[in-house]
């Protein structure tokens, strides 16, 4: 439990810092026609490094180190579901700045327009 405790920890302060709970800075990064802010590629850049890192240690192994076997999941399909949730998300964060990760972590400063997204 306290794994999982620090873990949601890094990843609320990650988002803070980096910048993700603001919607403004999350819309000029996806504005890139107009005043483009690059600075989350670094964001985006650092999440796929750590899990490149973890991903190739956790399956590089014939036997996890905490568990009796590891859960793989093979589906290759796109379905309705996925492809419509995924456009959800994007359309969401695209209009708004938030998607649900910075916007739990943001929920604690009672920002006004993060309790209109969870209502």
């Amino acid at each position: 439990m306290a794994l999982v405790f620090f873990s949601g920890t890094l990843f609320a302060l990650g988002l803070g810092v980096s910048g993700m709970t603001q919607p403004e800075k999350v819309s000029s990064f996806l504005n890139i026609a107009g005043n483009w802010d690059p600075s989350l590629v670094l964001v985006m850049l650092g999440a796929s490094t750590t899990y490149f890192v973890a991903h190739t240690t956790i399956f590089g192994h014939s036997m996890p180190i905490l568990f009796s076997r590891l859960l793989r999941f093979n589906r290759d399909d796109l379905g309705l579901s996925l492809v419509g949730g995924s456009a959800l998300f994007g359309v969401g964060w695209g209009m708004i700045g938030f998607c649900p990760g910075p916007a739990l972590v943001a929920l604690v400063t009672g920002y006004p327009p993060v309790i209109v997204f969870f209502l």
